[in-house]
């Protein structure tokens, strides 16, 4: 994770607990690096044979991540490998949020970054991959738990930060109303982003 966001969300979250009467625990739930269940489960909820139509007719204009998804050879396989990994997590998540009514952590791994890219690819002075920057969200993808983003603060430049609020399954009202009453003790919808500037052909 991006030292810058993990500092800002540590306040954010210690800033939750204190002003909303919260005990707050650092954990480490245990998941997993899911990315290719994550992709194997993507390409199983779309329509292969429409977008590989749409490939054919759009060529290099699509993106190069999801042309090399529609190209690769996807087996039944690993299309239930993966949605086995999928009910494992599940289960998983379950026993973890039985000791916790909320789960804190950063949205994403890094600030935003620039449009022509996938994902940064050195992180904390670490390689990882492409899609590295969004190993908070997509677990939940898998379990169906409840789970939204608020502001948690500002990197140096501007550039905005999220934490991610995440419930137990179906528990979305908690997280909506823990998600409300952190905006209420850190309003950002006053604050002004810097400016960026662009340039237009």
């Amino acid at each position: 994770i991006d030292p810058e966001v993990r500092d800002i969300v540590t306040h954010a979250a210690r800033r939750f607990a204190r002003e909303l009467g919260a005990e707050l625990d650092e954990v480490d739930p245990g998941i997993a690096d899911e990315c290719a269940t994550f992709a194997a489960l993507v390409a199983f909820e779309s329509d292969l044979t429409g977008m590989r139509h749409m490939h054919a007719e759009l060529g290099a204009r699509m993106s190069p991540h999801l042309s090399a998804m529609l190209q690769h050879d996807w087996r039944a396989e690993t299309f239930t490998d993966a949605n086995t990994a999928r009910k494992k997590l599940c289960n998983q998540m379950w026993r973890f949020m039985q000791h916790y009514d909320l789960l804190l952590s950063p949205t994403l791994a890094v600030p935003p970054f620039p449009l022509n890219m996938q994902g940064p690819e050195i992180i904390d002075g670490r390689m990882v991959r492409s899609d590295h920057w969004l190993s908070f969200c997509f677990p939940f993808n898998f379990t169906g738990q409840p789970a939204a983003s608020v502001p948690a603060g500002f990197t140096a430049s501007g550039l905005p930060i999220g934490m991610q609020i995440v419930g137990r399954h179906l528990d979305d009202g908690l997280v909506l109303a823990a998600s409300a009453a952190f905006e209420r003790i850190q309003p950002w919808n006053h604050i002004t982003p810097v400016s960026i500037g662009v340039a237009h052909d």
